[in-house]
């Protein structure tokens, strides 16, 4: 029943996202991802990531056999466009025959299988579907965001921003210094976090072909979870970001004629009173929360419980996410003060749920809303005093954000199973 609702929820909210985005002219995420199935998809390493995702349902013999199958149909997708000169400048040239075997998959599920087995390959399918659904529902609420919301609010986070000291500033400068090596293993770190989080969830569903079953926490129901309430915030706090309303940014991006001044990564913005500015209808207003942070740090919780490479890999990813964020001027500071606490929310939320609502999760979930809820209502309407107060309000701030880190820590240690003692032996009796 729980899988089948997710479903259901799933298709309907595509649904109205497919129906929202054709009232301005534009596909919607079934559209999107239909005609992936032929034409060139927007990221070939995530429809291979989600076909991995689907393979964990499957016997090696039979991973072996998909993973040839989906290379195989690639190299007739590029043999053909070679021969027809059909260029792919906009996505990548591999990526449909993941998805081939994907749908092929459910197509052997329905006709091939039956009981426990179906269910468990449906489950797979799933799992590989919703992570390709969840980058195109997306990419939709983007492009609503930036249709419905005609003033953004930069000026209010540009000013509590100065609490913390400017560190979007401070980080794009230091990019900038690093030159384009670095720029670009920064660019690929932000731009491929997907694929991190599905080595992470490989990792601890690497038992569901032999158990015949998912574990009932893991990582892709958090990514998936912050992905759809996220969207939802960014109706509520509309905000383009440092280099497209201050300025140019590492690659040359920026918010031209829109942009309040040229400033970012140079000279901070002045200290004036904030306001909503107009921007573009094209810009999405996807800045608060930070989900690029909120994803980071979910994989770098579900990467504690891995080996000592995955630890690493999970604190790298999270460093790296970081200084992306903050150095390409996508976000502010207190973007990612306000992202921490939203996923560590949500991941408190889903973990209460998997064991039941009792007292400690309640309280843990309620305190990160609360602490979040403060967040947003401080930036918009104590954005002048965090400004003129830095040493006040910069503190209260990372404190905020550490106690919620600190109340997950606490709760979720004790919600831990506890190892059985080993059994002693029992004293035997000695000859005299």
């Amino acid at each position: 029943m729980l899988w089948a609702t997710a479903g259901a929820t799933a298709l309907g909210f595509a649904i109205a996202l497919e129906i929202a985005a054709r009232q301005y002219g534009l596909p919607g995420p079934i559209t999107c991802q239909a005609q992936e199935v032929i034409f060139a998809p927007k990221s070939g390493f995530l429809l291979y990531a989600s076909m991995a995702l689907t393979m964990v349902v499957l016997t090696w013999r039979q991973r072996f056999i998909a993973l040839g199958a989906a290379i195989g149909i690639d190299v007739v997708f590029v043999l053909v466009r070679w021969v027809f000169d059909i260029r792919t400048p906009d996505g990548h040239p591999f990526g449909n025959g993941a998805l081939w075997v994907i749908l092929g998959c459910a197509v052997i599920a329905v006709t091939r299988r039956t009981g426990a087995e179906r269910v468990l390959l449906l489950k797979g399918v799933g799992l590989g579907l919703l992570l390709v659904a969840g980058r195109k529902t997306g990419d939709t609420w983007l492009l609503i965001t930036s249709k419905t919301r005609p003033t953004v609010l930069d000026p209010y986070l540009a000013t509590a921003d100065h609490a913390l000291g400017d560190p979007s500033w401070v980080a794009g400068r230091a990019v900038r210094a690093m030159g384009p090596v670095g720029a670009h293993v920064l660019d690929f770190v932000y731009v491929q976090l997907a694929v991190a989080a599905v080595v992470i969830a490989l990792y601890q569903l690497r038992h569901v072909a032999v158990e015949r079953r998912f574990p009932s926490h893991h990582l892709v129901r958090t990514f998936l979870l912050i992905g759809l309430l996220g969207p939802a915030i960014y109706m509520i706090f509309p905000v383009v970001g440092p280099v497209f309303a201050y300025g140019t940014g590492a690659f040359g991006t920026g918010g031209g004629h829109w942009a309040l001044a040229n400033l970012w990564p140079d000279v901070p913005p002045p200290l004036n009173t904030p306001h909503a500015m107009p921007y573009d209808e094209i810009t999405p207003r996807n800045c608060m929360p930070s989900l690029h942070t909120a994803w980071a740090t979910a994989i770098f919780i579900h990467s504690r419980k891995g080996p000592r490479i995955l630890r690493f890999a999970g604190t790298f990813w999270l460093i790296a996410t970081l200084g992306a964020t903050l150095g390409f001027g996508y976000h502010y500071g207190v973007d990612l003060i306000a992202g921490v606490v939203f996923v560590l929310t949500v991941e408190a939320t889903l973990r209460t749920h998997e064991r039941g609502w009792d007292r400690s999760g309640i309280q843990l979930v309620a305190y990160g809303s609360m602490v979040f809820a403060a967040l947003l209502v401080s930036y918009r309407f104590l954005a002048m005093e965090m400004a003129t107060h830095p040493w006040v309000f910069g503190p209260m701030l990372i404190l905020a954000m550490l106690s919620v880190v600190y109340g997950y820590v606490r709760t979720t240690k004790v919600w831990e199973p506890k190892a059985a003692p080993a059994p002693r032996p029992e004293p035997q009796p000695e000859m005299v």
